[in-house]
């Protein structure tokens, strides 16, 4: 199966390749976010979209019936439609087109603005347009109206595997037969207060100033302190290989596998034995062995308990093997989008595939002892020859594991 088209927004960029490449280069995303609104001084290291235009972006009717995770998704999936060489009215018809969206905490900031309407400013009524704006399939609905798709529009809310599972979830309705294209990705907007409140109160985030913000995200360091919340979106475009082929579309990379699975042991803490369970799926549906594997794009948080049993993971699935294995985090430069998360990291993965080039762990020199056994990638990006397939790696609180094995298109 075929991804024939990408689509980004992130910080300073509205362009997959840009992106990337800014990886490549070793830029961080991170910068001190203030919270406009808070009643007090609330700030912490995370990924804004400061310069996002939703007008320029989808459009100024769209803008007024969208929350803003709905705006960054609905963008993303605009430019990977466009990326595609798609048209909207060339797919009506013959052809099953449908999207698959995941977002972790949907239309939180139509539900922060409610409150305040209510709580705080003293109105006795929220926009009546608040359900509609705020409900977790809103982005997923937004784009199959703007681009006429008639066929299933899905969206998966799976914590931090969300838009994982909704790649996953494309890729088996393609080979299924049900459908040839699917928009599938991820969107998420969580700085509002109640969001960073609630994520701060575990003592999950990692601490920074204006100085120390953009290295504040170090997974598998020995001194990693947490992980830092972002917002933005990804979108693939999948597509059956023998249309894809007819119509002449550019392919990026192909997919091979989709592994889930449950740790079923605890809420928050993960299991390896679960994620290998996902990691083994698949490569087992992708045909790959361990061998076949060049590079696994890690979940790779920053956090004490969730880098060391992902990498024991990998040394469990790849044996002997591991030592050699390319792993890098790409969390430290794009931080963490909660449910979409997957999306923008499976865009990498493809994008490592088809450039024959891996970004690094930024901040990584000497990785942590409870983290050894695997090929980090640091210091600077590792460019290749001989990349044919990789994993990206999407492991969620309640145990929910979502693995998506790629292939360099041949």
């Amino acid at each position: 199966m075929a991804v024939t088209g990408l689509g980004v927004t992130a910080p300073a960029t509205a362009d997959a390749h840009d992106f990337f490449n800014r990886l490549l280069g070793g830029e961080s995303f991170i910068r001190l976010f203030r919270h406009p609104q808070a009643v007090d001084a609330l700030q912490i290291p995370a990924i804004h979209c400061a310069d996002f235009d939703s007008l320029a972006a989808v459009g100024r009717v769209q803008t007024a019936t969208m929350d803003r995770y709905s705006q960054l998704g609905a963008a993303a999936a605009y430019r990977a439609w466009a990326d595609a060489g798609l048209d909207a009215e060339g797919m009506k018809g013959d052809v099953r087109c449908g999207v698959s969206w995941g977002t972790g905490v949907g239309g939180t900031m139509t539900f922060e603005q409610g409150y305040r309407d209510i709580m705080i400013n003293g109105r006795d009524r929220v926009p009546p347009l608040s359900v509609v704006l705020a409900m977790n399939n809103a982005c997923a609905s937004q784009i199959a109206i703007r681009l006429g798709l008639g066929s299933a529009c899905t969206t998966y809310s799976v914590a931090c595997a969300s838009s994982a599972v909704a790649v996953g979830d494309a890729f088996e309705r393609i080979r299924q037969g049900r459908d040839k294209i699917v928009v599938a990705g991820g969107s998420e907007a969580p700085l509002s207060e109640a969001v960073i409140r609630a994520w701060d109160a575990m003592r999950v985030l990692a601490p920074g100033d204006e100085e120390t913000a953009p290295a504040a995200c170090r997974p598998f360091h020995p001194k990693r302190a947490g992980l830092v919340l972002g917002e933005g979106g990804a979108a693939l475009i999948l597509e059956e290989w023998s249309h894809a082929l007819e119509r002449g579309a550019k392919i990026y990379a192909e997919v091979v596998g989709y592994g889930s699975s449950c740790d079923n042991t605890h809420l928050v803490k993960p299991d390896a034995q679960g994620q290998i369970r996902a990691i083994d799926a698949a490569m087992r549906q992708g045909g790959l062995s361990a061998a076949d594997v060049g590079y696994v794009n890690a979940h790779g948080t920053a956090t004490r308990e969730g880098d060391p049993a992902e990498i024991a993971a990998l040394r469990e699935v790849f044996g002997a093997h591991a030592a050699q294995l390319p792993v890098s985090a790409t969390k430290a430069a794009h931080g963490h989008l909660l449910g979409a998360t997957g999306a923008i990291e499976a865009l990498i993965t493809v994008l490592a595939l088809h450039r024959q080039s891996i970004p690094h762990t930024q901040q990584l020199e000497t990785p942590a002892d409870d983290c050894l056994g695997v090929r980090h990638v640091m210091g600077e990006a590792l460019r290749t020859t001989s990349l044919r397939a990789a994993l990206s790696n999407s492991f969620a609180f309640g145990g929910s594991n979502a693995v998506l094995a790629f292939r360099q298109a041949e």
